[in-house]
């Protein structure tokens, strides 16, 4: 009800000057209510025969504040109220984006928690979380490259499969040309204005057989941007490393080829990032997120009810209760 009253609005809100007459009406009454029935101080009560019912009594002498409330609730239905209700008709325009993962074995080093691998899947999964209009595709990359998930909408699978990315699913080594080409081929068939690679690395391209700039060129032809990502800190890290009494962790100096990456972002139109650690991480991710925004157009349609009918209907009844009350309930009272 509450929520009702909340939204009226009067499409001629002048009618309220009329206000005046049920004011006057209500004055003129209680002065001659006043000089009608005078307050009397009596021994015994013989001579108010015609009051013996006191509730009948009263009725006779407020009568007057019915029609005025009737008169009140006709002022309000001339002042024509009316229920307003804005609606939004949201369009939006999503961005195709391709996450490309580096699963080589360097992305096991323990620089990151709990390394770098399962660091960027987990802050890639937040991304996504930001990312509801648009469609998104993976795609990992170590001595070559495929695609875990073409484009698509339904997020939920994209969670999934990037869960059950790890080491070891290719062949080992850094293939990044390869990873970039394989992204641009999930792109160039997108109809959408915005079409973007966010590419992961954290190493040097030496394998694949596929240069990174080749396929930057590719990128340049179907108007696709590559944001690259640079993951390690600088100077040495705990790798993996293979012995015949299992796997040790020992540091070793931190490669990427930063030059390259920044060269991939420059051409395409895109950014490089530097991330050393799991907070700067989620801040690489966060800032893409700001840069690529999903258009979203917003129309709003207001719808007006009339709604007079409901207080001329109480104004009616509250006339018609004051009729009968005086005809049938009070009519012999003088």
């Amino acid at each position: 009800m509450l929520n009702y009253f909340k939204h009226i609005e009067f499409a001629s809100p002048n009618a309220f000057f009329l206000f005046i007459f049920p004011g006057i009406f209500l004055i003129w009454h209680i002065w001659r209510a006043k000089r009608l029935y005078p307050t009397l101080t009596l021994p015994i009560l013989a001579g108010l025969k015609g009051y013996r019912n006191p509730v009948r009594g009263f009725i006779k002498k407020n009568l007057f504040i019915l029609r005025a409330i009737a008169l009140g609730f006709l002022i309000l239905a001339l002042a024509r109220p009316q229920t307003s209700f804005n609606e939004e008709e949201v369009s939006t325009e999503g961005i195709d984006i391709v996450i490309a993962l580096d699963v080589s074995g360097s992305m096991l080093a323990r620089d990151f928690q709990p390394d770098r691998l399962e660091a960027a899947k987990k802050k890639a999964e937040d991304f996504l979380d930001s990312r509801k209009n648009d469609r998104i595709g993976l795609v990992v990359f170590a001595g070559e490259s495929f695609t875990q998930c073409p484009l698509t909408i339904d997020h939920q699978v994209v969670k999934k499969l990037l869960s059950e990315i790890k080491n070891g699913l290719i062949e080992d080594g850094t293939a990044i040309g390869m990873g970039l080409a394989t992204s641009i081929s999930r792109l160039k068939e997108s109809e959408t204005q915005s079409k973007v690679v966010i590419l992961l690395t954290d190493g040097v391209n030496n394998a694949g057989f596929i240069d990174p700039l080749t396929a930057v060129e590719a990128a340049l032809e179907y108007g696709i941007r590559v944001y690259t990502i640079a993951v390690g800190r600088r100077g040495t890290a705990p790798y993996p490393v293979q012995t015949p009494f299992g796997t040790t962790y020992q540091n070793m100096e931190v490669e990427i080829d930063e030059e390259l990456l920044q060269q991939i972002a420059s051409e395409t139109g895109g950014k490089y990032f530097r991330a050393t650690n799991n907070q700067a991480l989620e801040n690489v991710y966060k800032e893409i997120d700001d840069l690529e925004k999903s258009k979203i157009q917003v129309t709003r349609i207001s719808r007006k009810t009339e709604e007079f009918h409901w207080f001329l209907l109480m104004g009616g009844l509250f006339l018609l209760v004051e009729i009968l009350l005086r005809y049938l309930v009070v009519r012999h009272i003088p």
